[in-house]
């Protein structure tokens, strides 16, 4: 299977998205006074812009070029605003749902685990990270894999904390979270335009 092995700082630098929307808190060069004009950009064409929206989702996300177009057409094909479409599909992903539900650092950490067969949906072990959940579905650390370090890290008093989206739900005590709802334009919580990006593959 494909892996995405660019490195998160250089990579998040070239597309301008801060390193904290992957999880990270690494400082980029343009941060330090080496490079003090690090932060300017030259005035990018309408397709270097286009392109650079959807670089931006791809790698945040994690997905390859063969999928993401998948992701595209079907959301050409759905009803609504395709790029709107687009967008709250991919956030379906398992692998986004684990991360976003505070049982992973960083959606590559929460990729890894999926693949690992450490959580269930609806009682059944999923290893697919591009799994799209629904709503009622109970994501769950699987029995086997709650003794892990990984895992008893998140319970306790001294649990990180987490900021769970409102289409989930989590108690904070448990390994277990609920799709209450659908996500919606809104829950993405990193600036992007799809509308770039529906440009682009609308040529």
């Amino acid at each position: 299977m494909a892996k995405n092995m660019q490195p998160i700082v250089k990579r998040c630098k070239q597309l301008d998205i801060s390193p904290a929307v992957m999880g990270y808190t690494a400082k980029t060069k343009s941060d330090t006074i080496r490079n003090p004009k690090g932060q300017m950009r030259r005035k990018q064409s309408e397709y270097a812009m286009q392109l650079n929206e959807k670089q931006k989702v791809k790698f945040i996300y994690g997905i390859l070029e063969k999928q993401f177009r998948m992701y595209y057409e079907k959301a050409a094909k759905a009803p609504g605003i395709t790029g709107e479409n687009l967008l709250t599909t991919i956030e379906r992903r398992l692998d986004n749902v684990v991360y976003r539900l505070g049982f992973a650092m960083t959606r590559r950490e929460a990729r890894q685990a999926v693949n690992h067969g450490h959580f269930t949906v609806n009682g059944k072990r999923v290893d697919i990270p591009s799994y799209l959940v629904s709503v009622g579905d109970v994501i769950e650390v699987s029995e086997r894999s709650r003794s892990s370090v990984m895992f008893k890290r998140l319970l306790g008093e001294d649990a990180p904390v987490f900021t769970i989206p409102q289409w989930l739900e989590r108690d904070k005590n448990t390994l277990k979270g609920t799709v209450v709802k659908m996500p919606a334009r809104e829950d993405i919580d990193f600036p992007v335009e799809e509308t770039l990006i529906v440009e682009l593959y609308s040529k």
